[in-house]
């Protein structure tokens, strides 16, 4: 069940890590916001017509709201403005190390918030792959604080405090019930904001191929994306689940190359490895004799064995 879980984990970082790319490409062709309000648009009518389809939905009471209305406001509106508009002035290697920032951030709030245990194995692949990412991304390149990066740290943390509360919200009601309602919620208040700072007719302005592309990348980076990642947290917990975001550097190295021509050199090949051995480590995907050099078993791996 759990290489089943890694697997639906891998293709959601697959998509999410193009989202770099693809989101470098949208907001010069639409504001931040407007961006982000059309997207969440098109993943709530995902949602809606899902829920339509399989009639799964359920009726809410009023302490699940305490949790989706702040899970709507950071998760997803503060978020989705952070991200947009950093990346606008960040270049998404640069993004991509800041937000992988987000496994560690995670197992730490799991760790003081939902009592999930950060294990040796955990810390241990979570180095591991962070040192692969700052080889992806950060090997010979100055390092200078922006703007720009404080936004992309601000959806990092955001993100990663939105899987401790949807962790938490899953727990009484079922993963989808919580993507949808949450999704809705936070669709609502971007496009108020959107709103008000958007004029009206910008909405018009931008191509018809960037509009095929923003809803696309909608219905399957939110929508398919987002309703897999939440079923995941669930079965493999917050801080295991989070460790796949370290891959999200490495896809958007791929993709940067494939789709815009950006070179790859051997020092971010090396660090893609280390990168994929990290999460292996963390998520027990390598044998244990492979991985003690790493982390000391646990008192249930000394039982079983």
């Amino acid at each position: 069940m759990k290489m089943k879980s890694y697997l639906l984990l891998s293709v959601c970082i697959l998509f999410w890590g193009s989202n770099f790319v693809f989101g470098a490409i949208l907001v010069k062709q639409f504001s931040p916001m407007l961006l982000s309000a059309i997207r969440l648009s098109f993943t709530s009518l995902f949602f809606i017509g899902y829920a339509l389809i399989t009639r799964n939905s359920v009726r809410l009471q009023l302490s699940d709201w305490k949790l989706l209305i702040p899970l709507g406001l950071i998760g997803t509106l503060a978020n989705q403005t952070a991200f947009y508009t950093g990346i606008k002035t960040v270049d998404g290697t640069t993004a991509a190390l800041i937000l992988s920032l987000a496994p560690i951030t995670t197992a730490i709030l799991a760790w003081l918030f939902l009592r999930e245990p950060l294990t040796q194995r955990v810390a241990g692949g979570a180095v591991i792959a962070v040192l692969g990412v700052y080889c992806v991304v950060g090997v010979g390149k100055p390092f200078q604080i922006t703007p720009g990066m404080w936004l992309i740290f601000i959806a990092m943390l955001t993100f990663a405090t939105s899987i401790i509360m949807m962790r938490k919200l899953i727990e009484r009601i079922d993963p989808f019930s919580a993507t949808m309602y949450s999704t809705l919620i936070g669709c609502a208040m971007q496009i108020i904001a959107a709103a008000l700072v958007e004029p009206v007719n910008a909405i018009w302005q931008a191509p018809l191929w960037a509009w095929f592309l923003a809803i696309a990348t909608a219905l399957l980076m939110q929508g398919l994306c987002g309703l897999l990642w939440n079923r995941q947290i669930k079965e493999v917990g917050a801080a295991k689940a989070a460790i796949f975001l370290n891959l999200q550097p490495f896809v958007a190295m791929l993709v940067g190359f494939a789709l815009l021509g950006t070179p790859v050199t051997w020092p971010q090949i090396g660090g893609s490895v280390l990168i994929i051995f990290g999460v292996m480590v963390a998520t027990e995907l390598l044998p244990k004799r492979g991985a003690q050099f790493f982390a000391k078993p646990s008192k249930e791996e000394k039982i079983s064995s």
